[in-house]
């Protein structure tokens, strides 16, 4: 069936599974657990999260536990969403069915934002180190060959990315167990003596950036966390939904929390926080110099280039399927719904053109267009959250009414975690809003929220009025 051709109101639970139908599902349990796994260990943990030690010092491993904590809420509502009712638009649908158009419109189009402006980051960042190693092909040749690569494999099938994604996850998850295993005998003194916690307590102590710092450290360690969503719009395109990402949900909550709060610990035990070099290597090149392991920075690199093609891959796979999802329910052009071997060609085309012509943008106007691209997108997972939060709350009360077998992942401490963690999300807005850089981005995060929220709710109205002429 078309995805335009059905006779369900858009926007209704009929009108998405039909549109969603024709979507393969050649996606695995292995490939959505290691999806879940490496969806949120990116670049931004193995060189970012060092602009976070150096803005906080060794109090980012307390940052880390917090944000890892709200990471570890936010990942089991959307497990108990999807696992009762999964679709390639995940939280998207659930907004839109519980909330109204505006919300759905709102989480999925700046979900889609911040994916498409993660693409040009990332494939910028790639096409650095490629032209670093290749020199005679400039950074934007390299670019649009990755590009042009991810978005051919991406319209293929979505096994392809599947398998693309499972290697790389792998690649990444092994190099965290190594490097975690490594820091570990570096701190008992395996590779000569014991640091104790010199680094902990010296150079200013454990807070020696005060409040500031961890506010500066807060907001990074949080966009390190972005991504997680994707395993619950890859399951959609699995063979067993409910089940699948009910397990990789489960299986991933605590590793991600252990690969990120260890490999904190682990630098600021090895390294003092103020070291130049965690900040312009990188804190896992510099722990492994520290360690005298040989080719470090080489080795890393690879890592790095890595993780970059992978949270690239991800992206371009994540953005297309909740553009799909959304211009099925009648909140974007309808082109986009257009479905080729079961995958939403003209959604990853338009996906990887606009994160392209971001990566353009940041040649000619990167003090401008493309700094306030990057600031609203780093604000939008926070918007995203939001609204899971205010979504799981309406929708796991109407399930336990009407389908408390479909609970088969369920929120912990509900509804006490769930008001928890919203809280925690407007207490990072209010300290966003304390300093210059977090207002600007609040502000033209304000402007986009409002421009999608009003056009989700002159669309809310339109059905209303459908129905009422009906």
């Amino acid at each position: 069936m078309s995805p335009t051709t059905t006779r369900s109101p858009q926007g209704s639970p009929e009108a998405v599974q039909n549109n969603e139908s024709v979507l393969s599902h050649g996606l695995k349990q292995r490939h959505l657990s290691m999806i879940a796994l490496g969806g949120v260990i990116g670049a931004g943990l193995f060189v970012g999260s060092g602009v976070g030690i150096a803005a906080a010092g060794p109090a980012i491993v307390l940052l880390f536990m917090g944000t890892g904590a709200l990471v570890m809420l936010i990942m089991r509502m959307l497990g108990e969403m999807s696992a009762a009712r999964p679709s390639t638009g995940s939280f998207s649908v659930h907004a839109e069915e519980e909330i109204g158009s505006w919300a759905g419109s709102t989480s999925g189009w700046m979900y889609w934002l911040m994916l498409c402006a993660g693409v040009a980051a990332e494939a910028t960042a790639a096409g650095a180190i490629m032209h670093n190693w290749v020199p005679f092909i400039p950074a934007y040749g390299w670019v649009a060959i990755f590009t042009l690569f991810f978005c051919a494999s991406n319209l293929t099938a979505v096994k392809n990315f599947g398998e693309f994604e499972f290697w790389f996850s792998a690649i990444k998850v092994t190099t965290i167990i190594a490097f975690l295993v490594l820091g570990v005998l570096g701190i008992l003194g395996v590779f000569g003596s014991a640091p104790g916690t010199r680094h902990l307590t010296g150079h200013g102590g454990f807070f020696p950036t005060g409040a500031a710092g961890l506010a500066a450290g807060l907001l990074t360690t949080i966009s390190g966390f972005a991504g997680l969503e994707t395993v619950t719009i890859a399951a959609a395109e699995s063979d067993r939904p409910s089940r699948n990402v009910a397990r990789a949900v489960r299986t991933a909550v605590w590793r991600i929390a252990v690969f990120y709060i260890g490999s904190m610990a682990v630098v600021v035990s090895l390294v003092p926080w103020n070291n130049p070099k965690i900040a312009t290597d990188g804190p896992y090149v510099t722990v492994l110099d520290s360690l005298g392991i040989p080719a470090a920075g080489t080795i890393m690199q690879i890592v790095v280039l890595v993780a970059l093609l992978s949270a690239m891959n991800a992206n371009i796979y994540g953005s297309s399927r909740m553009a799909y999802s959304l211009v099925s329910r009648g909140q974007g052009p309808r082109f986009l719904a257009r479905v080729t071997r079961g995958v939403p060609a003209a959604a990853v085309v338009a996906s990887c053109v606009f994160g392209f012509a971001a990566v353009i943008a940041g040649i000619v106007w990167p003090t401008t267009v493309f700094a306030w691209l990057l600031n609203i997108a780093g604000c939008s997972v926070l918007v995203v959250w939001a609204i899971v939060c205010l979504t799981q709350l309406k929708m796991r009360r109407r399930l336990e009414r009407e389908a408390p077998e479909l609970l088969s992942v369920r929120m912990w401490g509900f509804p006490y975690l769930t008001w928890l963690a919203l809280a925690a999300i407007l207490g990072v807005f209010a300290v966003m809003a304390a300093n210059a850089d977090g207002r600007q981005q609040l502000a033209g995060t304000a402007v986009v929220v409002a421009a999608l929220a009003g056009a989700g709710h002159l669309k809310d109205r339109r059905d209303r009025r459908a129905t009422v002429t009906d």
